[in-house]
């Protein structure tokens, strides 16, 4: 303050006082006399100390929303079918223009379909070769690496080099559980290593440590309190350590889903559907009472008048039952479709009286935790609920095209960069072993691949998934044809719409024509048709026999 000008000073006006204090200031999110912000005082601190203490517990409870919840396992199920579908496809896209001479449109066609095919047979060979422990294929585990950033907030795997007898390429991908990231008990009052990443000055990852084991895997007793420290990078820049997640603040380590904020609201949830299921189970039972026209002291003379009410009770019960029996035994027409008609004593009634109903909430409550939830899972509430009975075609739409852009937005951030890592990683050793054989000669020079991003200039690439869906196929099929008439969008583009590969679809409409053509098929176009796909809404002129 002593620093500051007289002009500065009177700028800032007075200081604030004690009592200016107390009032508040100019907002009212921050004041403290307010009932109803009064005891709503949250800690102020950093990005990991909000998460880090916390995460163990939230991510228990989550996987055990998603093991017993079954709208949340629908959910993650949903996030896994709208990304990455039955077929994680690769679209190489280098950047030959960056690239230099040597490389042209001729190469770019070359390239694509060998790197193509090549890492396809590979990645999604039924020996699971990408996958270090033999169990999946890449479209497996880029659908595993998405579910498990649906439950945690992040993915951990390993790049491997692994040795054997036929094994086609030595890359290999290690799915790692993201409990066994964590800090060595030795290494706790290292500043530079929280939750078992370990940083350099800027931030940026340099090593992560993991346990051998699970911490709570006691069939391998002694390896769950080792740990192994993986550089994030070889020496050279390959990547050896893969960790996925999004920051939420600066200086986030670690990641956490984003159905946290909803578990309370989930474990309501399926509270209200078992105690909804326990009343209907109640209201299906009835009591039975018996009402007699005789008055309480007559009534309890008649059970026998005596202390000994439970004697007096039974004898009386016997007695009573036997002159029913007797009186309507005999009856063979006291029936109704096979089932017994009992036929009271006189001056006695039967009341069935079935429990008392629940309160008012019903299914509208139940729908609107629903929302609740769906929207903590980015997806609409027709599809974790999969109740359409009260949604038109323009909402469906709506909610499918705002859930669209959250599956764009994961499939981009998670299953993209993920499957990325793998065919950079693949593409690497390809091309130093001299597997690709479109390559030119100026890329065979030893150095050459890690000079100047060469290595991020060929790896470029998109990944086909899950298609879109379509809700009316003639008038979105109608749309993507005016698109192209328009030239507001490209066979590829159209294709992988619907999950496709557009050079493969070309590929094998064009076996089809000409098989066509042999065989002598002719297929006559609906003109019509192809008029009102077009805008054209003209009707074709009729066409008489001559």
């Amino acid at each position: 303050m002593a620093e500051l000008d007289q002009e500065a000073l009177e700028m800032l006006g007075p200081e604030p006082t004690r009592e200016t204090a107390f009032v508040g200031g100019a907002f009212d999110a921050a004041t403290r006399n307010d009932r109803t912000l009064a005891s709503w005082q949250p800690a102020l601190q950093s990005a990991d100390m909000d998460l880090i203490p916390e995460k163990a517990t939230m991510d228990a409870r989550t996987r055990d929303a998603l093991r017993n919840d079954a709208y949340v396992r629908g959910g993650a199920t949903i996030h896994q079918d709208n990304i990455v579908g039955a077929l994680y496809a690769l679209s190489a896209k280098p950047k030959e223009r960056l690239l230099g001479a040597g490389f042209d449109e001729i190469w770019v066609e070359e390239f694509q379909e060998e790197a193509e095919d090549r890492f396809t047979l590979w990645a999604e060979s039924p020996d699971n070769w990408v996958d270090a422990s033999r169990h999946n294929t890449l479209t497996e585990l880029v659908r595993l690496a998405v579910g498990v950033h649906t439950a945690g907030g992040e993915v951990l795997a390993s790049a491997e080099w692994l040795r054997g007898a036929g094994r086609p390429y030595n890359t290999a991908v290690q799915m790692i559980d993201t409990d066994r990231l964590s800090t060595p008990p030795s290494k706790y009052n290292d500043p530079r290593l929280v939750a078992g990443v370990e940083s350099d000055k800027y931030g940026a990852a340099v090593a992560h440590h993991i346990r051998v084991a699970h911490p709570a895997d006691w069939r391998v007793a002694g390896d769950n309190y080792r740990w192994k420290r993986v550089p994030v990078r070889k020496p050279w820049g390959r990547v050896q350590m893969l960790h996925i997640y999004e920051q939420q603040r600066p200086e986030q380590s670690r990641g956490v889903a984003e159905m946290v904020a909803a578990l309370k609201e989930i474990k309501i949830t399926k509270q209200f559907r078992d105690v909804v299921l326990q009343n209907a189970v109640v209201n299906a039972t009835y009591a039975a009472a018996i009402e007699s026209d005789l008055p309480p002291v007559d009534a309890f003379a008649t059970l026998g008048g005596t202390d000994n009410v439970a004697g007096a009770m039974g004898q009386y019960i016997e007695q009573y039952l036997g002159q029913v029996a007797e009186y309507s035994g005999g009856a063979k027409n006291l029936q109704l479709d096979g089932v017994k008609i009992p036929h009271l004593f006189p001056g006695t009634k039967l009341h069935m009286m079935p429990a008392g109903q629940g309160g008012p909430l019903g299914q509208e409550f139940e729908q609107s935790l629903l929302r609740y939830i769906a929207a903590a899972l980015g997806v609409s509430y027709e599809q974790l609920s999969r109740d359409y009975t009260n949604t038109n075609y323009s909402s469906a739409r709506a909610a499918m095209a705002e859930t669209w852009k959250h599956m764009g937005t994961l499939k981009a951030r998670v299953a993209d960069r993920f499957a990325t890592t793998v065919y950079r990683l693949w593409l690497e050793e390809a091309i130093n072993k001299r597997r690709i054989a479109s390559m030119p000669s100026v890329a065979r020079r030893d150095g050459w691949l890690y000079e100047d991003q060469h290595l991020d200039m060929l790896s470029n690439c998109t990944w086909i998934g899950a298609s879109r869906g379509q809700i009316d196929e003639l008038k979105e099929t109608q749309a993507a044809v005016l698109r192209l008439k328009y030239n507001l969008s490209t066979h590829e583009d159209e294709a992988a719409r619907l999950g496709k590969d557009y050079r493969e679809l070309f590929r094998q409409r064009g076996r089809e024509m000409r098989m066509q053509e042999d065989e002598g098929i002719a297929v006559t176009p609906d003109t019509n048709m192809m008029n009102a796909a077009s805008g054209d809404t003209r009707e074709a002129p009729e066409t008489k026999d001559e």
